[in-house]
């Protein structure tokens, strides 16, 4: 049971990776040129499955801003409980604050023991969140699922 939980969570870091790498329609790429920036707090715990909550705050470059909530669901191989501080996270190829708004893919391995660490890169479509975070905790394992960032 254990082997056949770590394949699937190979698999599924590999499709995520191989997501991130699909070629994308330069023209409209291009179009996409807002850049917005996220700063939250995010707490939670694993067991199997994985549920944390949050909050933070997303400004565009383009004059956009939002108070916004965060939902982290998932399941894999993983343990613990862990709170980030002061994440950060950069969003890229959007023409606005409303198409940051939805369900990411997050696919990831965590190890931490009293300082926590996160670093990872999710995808929705053709929008790219890249987020980098440090905090306190106990947690490993790896687990996929689903970030959802909402308007608070």
């Amino acid at each position: 049971m254990i082997k056949r939980t770590v394949a699937m969570a190979a698999l599924v870091l590999a499709c995520a990776g191989a997501a991130t790498m699909l070629p994308v329609n330069s023209a409209y790429a291009t179009d996409a040129g807002v850049k917005c920036d996220l700063v939250y707090n995010l707490s939670g715990w694993s067991l199997i499955y994985k549920h944390a909550e949050g909050t933070g705050r997303i400004t565009c470059d383009n004059g956009q801003h939002a108070n916004v909530k965060i939902a982290v669901v998932g399941g894999g191989l993983t343990a613990g409980k862990y709170r980030i501080n002061n994440g950060k996270g950069e969003i890229s190829n959007v023409h606005g604050i409303s198409e940051v708004f939805g369900d990411y893919a997050q696919a990831g391995a965590e190890a931490g023991v009293v300082k926590s660490s996160q670093a990872q890169v999710l995808t929705k479509g053709t929008v790219s969140l890249a987020l980098a975070g440090t905090g306190e905790g106990v947690n490993l394992g790896v687990s996929a699922g689903k970030f959802t960032i909402s308007r608070r």
